[in-house]
């Protein structure tokens, strides 16, 4: 095989190489929704993980309340996402959150110009526009860098579990019911803090040949009660 390219040690300050936008919405204190935007998240059947802030608005009311609906944009729905990037339900605003420039918005959801849809088994409302959205509880959290003074305190991974999946119509398989199309869903992509939407799929999965019933998670039958 010819080689073709070489790899170069390098060390990025970050290392978002590419995943989901997910805007997160939760409950305040003063029972008004808060609406934030992250990207550290993937899902393992209808369990998601989520890696955030400790000390962000987020976090705390998850820790609080335990719930939260996990939204997920479209790419077309960027600049919705984008007016939402600098901004933080935490008032005063903590000072590196200051120092990067971002400010107290108490109305995420007047200032992304979005709009809440009331939920079924959780408080936090789902977002309208977004094509996906899914109704979760925490089941738990997990400090990060446990035992390192220099990291310790400052992130959390949350672990909740799914009860409800909502789509828009639009972006279901024909002839399913209970499919989305990858064909047709766009998701917002972020890859070192810009925004990207799918190309079109490249070449078929070997993958694809095995049912996505074959992945069916108790969680599924748990979110019945």
């Amino acid at each position: 095989m010819e080689l073709t390219a070489t790899h170069t040690r390098i060390e990025p300050a970050i290392l978002y190489l590419g995943t989901p936008v997910v805007l997160i919405s939760t409950v305040n204190p003063d029972g008004t929704p808060n609406l934030a935007p992250m990207s550290s998240a993937f899902w393992l059947g209808w369990r998601g993980i989520l890696g955030m802030a400790a000390r962000s608005q987020t976090v705390r009311n998850l820790l609080r309340t335990g719930e939260c609906v996990l939204n997920l944009p479209s790419d077309a729905l960027a600049p919705a996402v984008d007016r939402l990037a600098m901004t933080t339900g935490t008032t005063p605003v903590p000072q590196w959150k200051h120092d990067r420039g971002y400010r107290y918005e108490p109305d995420k959801f007047g200032t992304s110009g979005l709009h809440p849809v009331e939920s079924e088994t959780v408080a936090p409302p789902r977002v309208s526009e977004c094509p996906v959205a899914m109704e979760a509880v925490l089941e738990a959290a997990h400090p990060l860098a446990e035992g390192d003074k220099d990291l310790e305190g400052n992130i959390v991974v949350l672990e909740v579990r799914v009860q409800r999946v909502w789509a828009h119509d639009e972006i279901r398989l024909a002839g399913t019911t209970n499919r989305i199309d990858p064909n047709l869903w766009r998701p917002l992509i972020m890859s070192f803090q810009h925004f990207y939407g799918l190309g079109p799929r490249t070449t078929p999965s070997t993958l694809a040949n095995i049912p996505e019933t074959a992945y069916l998670s108790p969680d599924v039958a748990r979110s019945h009660t």
